[in-house]
């Protein structure tokens, strides 16, 4: 569909199924070459999180036009590779025309003769996943941005076991997507007849329930929730996103009677307009549970971020100070948790497995080991946990335990397949009240954790480049790399050089470069698959605090300059 750009916008000004007041945006920017060329100089792709940008007109847009034609291409996808009868699930969050959207691909499923099942309104990411392999969906749908800022908006896309398409799936949807020249070959069905053929269902609180049944299953020491439920207090903000009933939901189903809201947070909200950013990887997105916590000297704050995949969390310090939990640190007390309650009932499996992916700290797999179970690598992406869960559940050879990637997504349980902030909320609160019955703190127990299995300390530095010239830019980064590896970085030698690009290590190519140094810290390159940036990993190990802290400024300080040009 690409020919160039100048015909590529010509050629929507021209087309008879675009609508007037879309032609008109692009009207009002006529002559305008810089806009216009981002606006249609590529597509958007499938990444690591499906596809996202910015709302408006355009290719390289987020509207009505790109997810007609995405869901053609994904109902043309799904006639050709499933089975009969076809269904999809369709689920969106508190985003700018995310409940439009999500209509928009429920009429064109209708279109091509597919029935979907739509949310009646906002639910998280991983309901979706659940959703679809309890109604035994051929696939599934959700329109949300994650937590990038609020001119955004995205889609993802997954298969029957409620996975994010894996590559060889997204590029057969892709092909399907590219072969469609105009927007006249997208089919669709208007609202009232896609209800009168049964095309078109709305779901919800008996989903709820279903799912919160499954999330609640994994709760693990009921009674320590039971003896501490009227002293523990935890303060909660869903960050104005899709987490607020349902998060609530667990932590009351599970016993947890002191849970405040964020009142200001509480309510969805387009805008997200009392943080900077709607991310729990922040400490500002917390600044007002922080305030009420300090007011109510509560135990514990957790946030989630719009369509509550990702769950961020903020304990007390030796000092009484709040400090935001990283990704890696929450993950580590939670795969702590989690194998320690199940050894001490016996429980166990001893085909147990961990998975985490390849830019995640090694502390939760040295931890894993501590309790004889595996962890295995995979790339970056939630579906690749999800896949290889499937994996597992197909032959038996592993019992998957716990998956979790160090961008705060968690998933313990084999309902869903993909990262469930709904989920982790709960363990985490679980585990703060077992500890709290034995006198701990959660970061009490992550110094324990520290001091027995080292001192694990990693970092994220990020670079955003946009438009063309940006990914160019991206580009000639990793190839500079690629091609001049750095023989010793902080005057320690590298010892490997893993290039992910041709695939290795039995996962598929990605465009990933990793260099562990001769003492195993480690840093990694990767272009972002979902947003315009390349980001940059850092990881050390040190037997003290200090020593780890200042290893860990030197090898960031160091390769940073290399990136930047300094």
């Amino acid at each position: 569909m690409n020919a160039n750009v100048q015909d590529e916008y010509r050629r929507w000004l021209n087309d008879p199924a675009i609508d007037d007041s879309t032609k008109q945006e692009l009207l009002s920017i006529e002559g305008q070459q810089g806009e216009i060329e981002d606006r249609f100089y590529k597509e958007l792709e499938f990444g690591t999180g499906g596809l996202r940008g910015v709302i408006g007109a355009g290719t390289n847009r987020m509207n009505r036009y790109t997810v007609g034609r995405a869901t053609q291409g994904l109902a043309q996808y799904l006639l050709e590779h499933e089975k009969d009868p076809q269904s999809v699930v369709i689920a969106y969050d508190s985003r700018n025309q995310s409940p439009e959207f999500a209509l928009e691909a429920a009429l064109v499923l209708a279109g091509n003769g597919i029935a979907s099942y739509v949310f009646e309104s906002l639910r998280p990411t991983p309901e979706l996943s659940f959703a679809v392999r309890h109604l035994k969906a051929s696939a599934g749908i959700v329109v949300t941005a994650s937590h990038n800022p609020p001119e955004y908006n995205g889609y993802k896309a997954y298969n029957a076991d409620g996975c994010q398409l894996v590559p060889e799936q997204a590029e057969r949807v892709i092909a399907s997507i590219r072969s469609i020249e105009s927007f006249t070959e997208v089919r669709r069905a208007s609202r009232e007849q896609a209800e009168a053929k049964g095309l078109l269902h709305w779901i919800g609180e008996a989903i709820d329930a279903a799912y919160l049944q499954q999330v609640t299953a994994i709760s693990q020491n009921p009674d320590a929730v039971k003896a501490m439920s009227d002293q523990m207090r935890i303060i909660y903000t869903p960050l104005h996103g899709a987490g607020n009933l349902l998060v609530r939901g667990a932590l009351k189903n599970i016993g947890f009677e002191r849970v405040e809201v964020v009142a200001a947070q509480e309510l969805p909200d387009s805008q997200f307009s009392t943080v900077k950013s709607p991310n729990p990887e922040e400490r500002e997105a917390f600044a007002l549970a922080i305030e009420m916590a300090k007011q109510s000297d509560a135990d514990l704050i957790i946030g989630t971020d719009p369509d509550c995949d990702r769950m961020g969390a903020v304990v007390k310090d030796a000092q009484g100070e709040y400090v935001v939990l990283s990704g890696n640190q929450s993950g580590a007390i939670m795969v702590d948790y989690l194998l320690g309650s199940l050894k001490r009932r016996g429980e166990l499996p001893a085909n147990g497995t961990v998975i985490k992916t390849i830019v995640t700290s090694e502390m939760g797999a040295v931890i894993a080991k501590h309790y004889g179970v595996e962890t295995i690598n995979t790339l970056t992406g939630f579906k690749y946990i999800g896949e290889k869960m499937t994996q597992f559940e197909t032959t038996g050879e592993r019992s998957f335990l716990f998956g979790y990637e160090e961008s705060y997504g968690y998933l313990a349980g084999n309902y869903a397949r993909d990262k469930d902030a709904v989920v982790a909320a709960m363990l985490l609160a679980e585990a703060a009240a077992y500890y709290k019955q034995q006198g701990k703190t959660l970061y009490d127990v992550l110094q324990e954790l520290y001091e027995r299995h080292g001192f694990f300390l990693e970092a994220l530095e990020s670079r955003t480049m946009k438009g063309k010239d940006g990914l160019a830019q991206i580009g000639q980064i990793m190839s500079d790399w690629r091609s001049s590896p750095p023989v010793q970085v902080t005057g320690i030698p590298v010892a490997e050089v893993l290039d992910y690009s041709q695939g290795r290590d039995g996962l598929p190519p990605e465009n990933v470069l990793k260099y562990v140094l001769a003492d195993k810290s480690w840093f990694c390159l990767r272009p972002s698959g979902t947003e315009p940036k390349i980001k940059l990993y850092f990881a050390v190990c040190g037997e003290a605090p200090k020593q780890a802290a200042d290893r860990l400024q030197a090898l960031r300080e160091e390769v940073m300059a290399g990136i930047d040009g300094k």
